[in-house]
């Protein structure tokens, strides 16, 4: 199959290329991707049978005489986390709970709207009907108070149900957009064409409905702000540096970006690459997409890409292009907080070249923001930095 425009001779892509085969070679010894825990995709009749067991659980205790209440598995310390360089964050396997009880008053309202948030899914399952999030919260904006209600308890309904959320039929809003050579077709039939324009394709709602993926890429760019996506769509990144496929979460990555970042890994293992800024957010957000976050821990399986590479912009990149300080930005006292406790977690313990470069900008204590690089040229990004980052392997 033919994608246009072309791009480099195909020396250019000869370490990625090196890459791609030590990334199949090591999934080949490993005896291909580690088998799934935690949430699986559940049948419909599943989530129903789930959803009835929780709520006979419920009335159980009503007649009992008992206050009833649900136990969730506590996602909000480190003690209940453990991790695994083949998958990242997840849950340990007898991990503290916590009750949102019934007879709380601290915990009542959250109780009743968990009972009605089962009811609307039971009621969608059962229809084979979906609904976004958004959707969910309009049914009774007064009642819920605001979305992230709305979203806290969807997430801790799948973690209870030990389901992951798209088997409850609930999708959300996709935020994030993908470019370059990449073609599929959505659930309900539509062909979509992503090559690269001046303009992006939004991430769809439904990644497990997306079939017929066919791609050329030789590596799939993460670029952590929708400004620097935009801009290399603007340079005509795509196309200089074809066939290679573009994404962005447009900063913290929503779910379906991320479920789509894990679908192209799972269907291609391509080398994935991320572009964020020299900065403890940046990073954070890298890691989010690498090992995954203490708040979906429970989902892991369906959503980290642990063979993710550092690509730009590092601290070292600061001083090795003698970026002026006065294009850099003092690190506050929340920026020293977050780097310190990214370095306390368990996966840099075998990131060792990650922890040096955070190490480093704790020492200049100094961040910089991808568009540092434009003191250099306005280009410089697009026409310097990343060609030579990707044909010389300049990836940690």
């Amino acid at each position: 199959m033919a994608f246009a425009p072309m791009g480099p001779e195909a020396s250019f892509f000869e370490v990625l290329d090196r890459h791609r085969a030590s990334l199949r070679a090591s999934l080949s010894a490993g005896g291909g991707e580690p088998p799934v825990r935690g949430t699986r995709r559940a049948s419909s009749s599943e989530v129903l049978e789930s959803i009835e067991n929780t709520i006979q659980d419920v009335i159980t205790s009503l007649a009992k005489h008992e206050a009833p209440a649900f136990t969730i598995d506590n996602r909000t310390t480190w003690e209940n986390i453990k991790f695994d360089d083949s998958v990242g964050l997840q849950m340990v396997s007898h991990c503290a709970t916590r009750k949102i009880k019934s007879d709380s008053p601290k915990s009542v309202q959250k109780f009743a709207l968990i009972l009605k948030i089962l009811s609307m899914i039971y009621k969608l399952v059962q229809s084979n009907t979906y609904a976004t999030k958004r959707d969910i919260y309009y049914t009774d904006s007064q009642l819920f108070g605001n979305q992230s209600v709305v979203d806290t308890i969807i997430d801790d309904i799948s973690c209870m149900l030990k389901v992951p959320r798209r088997s409850l039929h609930i999708l959300s809003t996709s935020k994030g957009l993908i470019a370059g050579n990449l073609r599929y077709m959505e659930e309900d039939g539509t062909r979509v064409n992503c090559t690269c324009g001046s303009t992006a394709t939004a991430v769809p709602s439904n990644i497990q409905g997306i079939r017929n993926l066919i791609t050329d890429a030789k590596f799939l760019l993460i670029v952590e702000k929708d400004a620097t996506f935009q801009r290399l769509l603007d340079d005509d990144f795509c196309s200089k540096l074809s066939p290679c496929i573009m994404v962005t979460g447009k900063g913290i990555p929503d779910l379906n970006t991320r479920l789509l970042v894990k679908k192209l890994w799972d269907t291609f293992h391509m080398p994935v690459l991320t572009l964020v800024d020299a900065d403890p957010h940046g990073i954070e957000i890298m890691c989010i997409y690498k090992y995954g976050s203490m708040s979906m821990s429970f989902e892991a399986h369906n959503l980290t890409v642990p063979a993710i590479r550092w690509l730009g912009l590092l601290p070292s990149d600061i001083r090795r292009l003698n970026i002026p300080k006065d294009s850099l930005i003092p690190l506050t006292k929340h920026d020293h907080v977050k780097l310190n406790s990214i370095l306390k977690r368990p996966y840099i313990h075998c990131q060792p070249l990650w922890r040096k470069e955070m190490e480093m900008m704790a020492e200049l204590n100094m961040k910089a923001e991808i568009q540092a690089l434009t003191f250099l040229s306005t280009d410089y990004l697009s026409r310097v930095y990343l060609p030579n980052k990707l044909k010389f392997g300049g990836w940690l």
